[in-house]
């Protein structure tokens, strides 16, 4: 009979251990400088850059495991180390998920590399997708790409928002409509090159939390990129749309591809910040005395703990879980992908608002850094579909049914 275990093996353990290494002696000394000057943290960028931490070759590496866990393993320790300069450095791996989601080889082997840069100058990637109109409702992307039939160019016109790495990035990955009245059915993706005239980003938004990752509105005037560019190529771009005109079932649409892939590993970011608010709590409790005994004693505080690490440990679960079915092309049945962020989503927003309530007084200040991961957790309800779109994924999922 096959054994069934969940002990990590010695490779997982080791990257564990080096990702854990670089996130408490490099990533934390310089969380709290990073989200107070609001600005991206390019010297620790280049720092994971030089060890091989940010990479095309790290990300390939970490997708090779057959298990599906080392880059959520990965992504645990970094966010462990600070959300903000985490999603400083994996925040191209989502540029990265949507040329692998869509493009072809060769377009992997063109553009992820021109993602990453290399260690003596790091460059970003940026995906673009969401829309001020067309949020969790992607079918009403306005963003439209038209193609020159003459320059063999498309041309693409629309603005995009929330854009990670956006108008900073070398490469920007943009989501369009070809035909409209196909809805997310006509959408395709598009690799913009560096420097392709007519893209923009006027500033970057301040934000309540990750502000060490940048974000910004990303606006597209007659933006022109080869044809070349459209990922997946002309013809399967035209058998997608022609079956979809033909009411026949069409694959899934380029946004979502992407957002499959990196929902477990964006699960466990939320995960890594969840369980630092934790340790910190845990520890500060069993240090802090009231009324003559540490507050750790007290049943109101030592079960919080309690259900703070138990609602981790579940959400980690559901995280390998799905990490594992994506890697082994098992099916989302359920919506286990949606599962997975679901929880680990709404876990780090409860875990790290009980470590304030822990702290007290003291959880509200800059002084201890539990002030920042409760901040830094609350987008995991939001971005890459929030939980009432996780919920309507899974409620599809289980009922079969097209809910809305």
């Amino acid at each position: 009979m096959m054994e069934f275990w969940l002990d990590l093996n010695a490779e997982q353990q080791d990257l564990r251990e080096w990702v854990h290494g670089f996130a408490e002696g490099v990533v934390r000394p310089a969380a709290a400088e990073w989200d107070e000057r609001e600005e991206t943290p390019w010297p620790v960028i280049q720092e994971a850059a030089k060890i091989g931490l940010y990479g095309f070759e790290f990300l390939a590496g970490a997708w090779s495991d057959p298990t599906g866990l080392s880059l959520p393993l990965a992504n645990e320790e970094l966010f462990w180390g600070d959300g903000g300069i985490g999603m400083a450095i994996s925040g191209t791996s989502l540029a990265v998920a949507a040329i692998y989601g869509s493009g072809t080889p060769e377009q992997l082997v063109e553009w992820v590399p021109q993602c990453f840069g290399d260690a003596a100058a790091p460059l970003l990637g940026a995906f673009c997708t969401t829309e001020p109109e067309a949020g969790s409702d992607v079918g009403a992307m306005r963003t439209r790409a038209v193609y020159d039939l003459a320059k063999d160019e498309w041309v693409l016109t629309g603005q995009k928002a929330y854009a990670t790495n956006g108008g900073i990035a070398n490469v920007h990955v943009v989501t369009a409509s070809v035909d409209p009245e196909l809805g997310t059915r006509g959408q395709a993706a598009f690799v913009v090159p560096p420097g392709t005239a007519g893209l923009a980003a006027t500033r970057k938004l301040r934000k309540l939390g990750l502000r060490a990752s940048h974000t910004a509105d990303v606006f597209l005037d007659g933006v022109r990129v080869p044809g070349s560019c459209l990922l997946g190529g002309r013809e399967a771009l035209d058998e997608r749309l022609a079956r979809a005109r033909s009411g026949r079932r069409a694959s899934r649409q380029a946004a979502m591809r992407t957002f499959e892939l990196s929902r477990p590993a964006v699960g466990a970011q939320a995960i890594g910040i969840a369980r630092a608010a934790y340790e910190y709590a845990l520890e500060y409790a069993k240090t802090r005395v009231q009324f003559g005994r540490p507050i750790i004693e007290n049943q109101a505080v030592a079960f919080a703990l309690a259900d703070m690490r138990t609602e981790i440990d579940a959400a980690r679960l559901l995280v390998w879980r799905a990490a594992w079915m994506g890697r082994n092309d098992r099916r989302f049945t359920a919506g286990e992908g949606s599962m997975s962020k679901l929880k680990a989503g709404e876990v780090a927003v409860a875990v790290t608002e009980k470590a304030v309530q822990i702290l007290g007084g003291a959880g509200y200040l800059r002084d201890h850094p539990v002030e920042r991961m409760f901040r830094d957790a609350k987008i995991y309800t939001i971005f890459e579909g929030t939980s009432e779109i996780q919920r309507l994924v899974i409620a599809r999922a289980i009922s079969g049914m097209p809910l809305r």
